[in-house]
Order: structure tokens, then C-alpha cells, then sequence
């Protein structure tokens, strides 16, 4: 038995910074007794959770299954550790393997070599039971991901559960260049709290992952509705009927996009024509809409909600036209989004000040490698109509309760 059969622990691996929301959204996805840690989550599920949170998580890259855990201080007792697991019950000698590797404050130093020597332990388990036939490495697009972590000379041997990383949902197969990742776009959405009660743009879109995202978001469609292969198929207790199951209940939830309520707009043809072959992809895109201009050209955009990831300057040009497209850009919302919330995410935190406009939350938040930052902007006019609104909501109620 492993050891995640012995105690129904996983661990989630989050991207950076994300590790608190990514933990909400594995409690809503039927995960019990979570743990934050660092780029992570600790979180007990059965199968039917497991395979959910696979298939429509939209915050997580991957989940891994513990098969066993043991002190390791030396590559010799990795490759011994590793011809002891019973290999052919997770797969054949006619599948494809990869593994990835990390070492912390361990005798083992090397990631790379960590990895090899466990390879070898694989490979040789597979050879003294199948009459030295052994199964192929392919690093590019294995059938099984294992994961090996060793800290402080303990380490870890899993199954990758998820197989491909998550954030990459199979939409996007062109990107501009510098693409926003698939979990960052979902997580600014999920932050924005945006529900459909008023119309979405991205008024520089690039290839289209914010727009993406939103769509999935708003149509409930399952964050890995275009997968067919995942690292559980391979899980030996993996159990198909659940899974069938589990899967036509999430895509039995989704619903249409109404026409005009999600629209991406960018100054490059170019850029749009990417975000086009992207959306292609997904279903109901007929009803987003994509138009070629830049933002200063529009003539309002009130009461929605804006989301955009606006040139760092970092890999797009020059810094200080960023700058100046950051002024021109807090100088548009502030004089033609009345009543719209903004949501502006950079990969240089120093660019939020050229917008010009005060900021009524700051997250944090990674992009791969940039250590970014979104912020909120809210027109005076549109928050002040709002809490009028609900003002005179909860004095209507009130109201009414003291008459009955």
C-alpha cells in the first residue's frame, strides 16, 4: 500500500504567492484538513474530490501523491529506495516516464543527478521484472510524471496526479510576447469577483488568456475540459466510473455566454488574429467580442469591470514609453470609466504609480519569474452610486421587516 492509500494526503503545487487562495479554492472543490506551505497545499481527499480538483481547478499547477517517504542520505539509498516500488502496478514497460527533481539543505546537492539516480532505480526495477525490456524516458510529453523532493535528507517519491502542469489548459497554442499565465488570469479573475452581473474588457489583450479565462470562468466550463490524458489514469487505484462520472457532472454545469458581455481589444491586428486562434478553441467564443484599436480610441467604458496585464517594459520596449502608456491609461479610466472597477496587473510594481489613480487593494502576485503586483482602481462616481444602491437596499428592507 502507498502511502497516500494510507492516509489520503496530497500535496498541490501553487504558483508563487498564491498559496492562501489556492487553498479556498481546494476546500470548494471538496478537499478536508488543508496546510498551507510554501508554494503549496496540504489537503486530504478521496477520489471523487481528487479527480475533481484535477479536472477544474483553475488556481493550482499540479497535485502530487506521495508513494513513499524515507531518509535519503545519499544517491545509493535513492536507487536502492526506488527498485523497491512495485513499478508495473503504476505502469508498463510500453509507456513513456519522466520525473522531476528538487533537493533543499540535503547531502544530495544536484536536482539533475537526483533525478538520474532515481531513473536508474526505475529502470533497472523494470528490467529485472520484465526480462530486461524497460520503459523510455520522454521528457517532452511523457505518459507518467514521477516527482522526487528531498529536504534535509528526507525525501519523497510521487505520482504526478495532474501529468501535464494545470495552468495549461490546451487553448492557448500561440502566445504574445509576454504571456500572462493560464492560473494568474484566473486568479486576478477570481480576486475581481467579477459574477456577470456587468460586462468584462481587456482593453490590451494581447494573446488573449484574460479573456480566455473569464469565458471558462463565467460558462463553468472545467479548467482541463480539453485534456485527455491525466497523471491519476495511472494511479493504481484509479477507478474509471468515478472518473466518467465526476466528469459529466462538471460538464453537465456549463452554460452559454451572453453576447457582448466578455470583449478583448488590442492595437495590434496581429496580436488580435493570436487571441482569435486562441479563443477557437473554447466553445461560445462567437459571443466575445474582438476589436483591433487602442484603449485611448474608446469613448466610455462605464459601470464593467476592466482586467489587464499592460507591457511591462521589462521585454516589450521601452521603459519609458511604458511609463507614459501607464499615465495615458489611469488618465482614460479616470475620465471615461465611470462606475468601472479596474483591475490592472504589472510585472514591475514601480509602473503602478504612472497610473496616476489612488488604489484600493494591492495583491501580490507571480508571473513565472516577475514579481508582480495587481491593483484595484474604483470610480469615485460608480462606488459612490453603489453604496447608495445598497444603502437604499438595506433601508428598504429594513423597512419593510418593521412594518410586518
Amino acid at each position: 500500500m502507498y502511502e497516500y492509500q494510507k492516509d489520503n494526503v496530497f500535496f498541490a503545487q501553487v504558483p508563487g504567492m498564491m498559496e492562501s487562495l489556492c487553498e479556498e479554492e481546494l476546500i470548494e472543490l471538496g478537499a478536508k484538513n488543508t496546510k498551507v506551505a510554501y508554494r503549496g497545499v496540504y489537503f486530504e481527499a478521496d477520489q471523487v474530490s481528487l479527480y475533481k480538483i484535477n479536472y477544474t481547478s483553475r488556481l493550482i499547477s499540479r497535485v502530487l501523491a506521495p508513494l513513499i517517504t524515507f531518509h535519503c542520505p545519499n544517491t545509493n539509498t535513492l536507487i536502492k529506495t526506488a527498485e523497491k516500488i512495485k513499478w508495473e502496478e503504476i505502469f508498463t514497460v510500453e509507456k513513456t516516464f519522466a520525473i522531476t527533481a528538487s533537493v533543499a539543505k540535503s547531502q544530495i546537492t544536484n536536482s539533475l543527478y537526483a533525478s538520474q539516480c532515481l531513473k536508474d532505480g526505475i529502470v533497472d526495477y523494470f528490467r529485472k521484472v520484465s526480462n530486461g525490456v524497460r520503459p523510455d524516458v520522454n521528457t517532452t510529453n511523457p505518459d507518467v510524471r514521477i516527482n522526487l523532493h528531498i529536504e534535509k535528507d528526507e525525501a519523497v517519491i510521487s505520482l504526478d496526479t495532474s501529468g501535464e502542469s494545470l495552468h495549461k489548459r490546451g487553448y492557448r497554442l500561440l502566445a504574445g510576447e509576454a504571456p500572462m499565465q493560464e492560473t494568474l488570469a484566473a486568479a486576478i479573475i477570481r480576486i475581481s469577483k467579477w459574477d456577470g452581473q456587468n460586462p468584462l474588457w481587456d482593453c490590451m489583450c494581447g494573446s488573449g488568456t484574460i479573456i480566455c479565462e473569464a469565458l471558462m470562468h463565467h460558462c463553468r466550463i472545467p479548467a482541463q475540459k480539453l485534456r485527455t490524458n491525466f497523471g491519476f489514469f495511472y494511479m493504481p487505484d484509479f477507478d474509471k466510473q468515478i472518473w466518467e462520472k465526476i466528469k459529466d457532472e462538471s460538464d453537465q454545469k456549463i452554460r452559454p455566454l451572453p453576447k457582448g458581455l466578455i470583449s478583448g481589444s488590442d492595437k495590434s491586428q496581429r496580436i488580435i488574429d493570436v487571441a482569435k486562434e486562441n479563443l477557437s478553441r473554447l466553445p461560445f467564443t462567437d459571443a466575445v467580442d474582438l476589436s483591433c484599436h487602442p484603449f485611448q480610441h474608446v469613448k466610455q467604458f462605464e459601470n464593467g469591470t476592466l482586467i489587464t496585464n499592460p507591457p511591462y517594459g521589462i521585454r516589450m520596449g521601452e521603459f519609458e514609453e511604458v511609463k507614459k502608456l501607464y499615465t495615458e491609461l489611469g488618465d482614460f479610466i479616470k475620465q471615461k470609466c465611470k462606475g468601472t472597477t479596474a483591475f490592472i496587473y504589472t510585472g514591475d510594481p514601480v509602473l503602478r504609480k504612472s497610473i496616476g489613480l489612488k488604489t484600493s487593494k494591492r495583491v501580490p502576485l507571480v508571473n513565472g519569474k516577475l514579481e508582480g503586483v495587481l491593483v484595484q482602481i474604483d470610480s469615485y462616481e460608480g462606488s459612490k452610486k453603489k453604496y447608495y444602491a445598497v444603502y437604499k437596499a438595506e433601508e428598504e428592507l429594513l423597512k419593510k421587516k418593521t412594518e410586518d
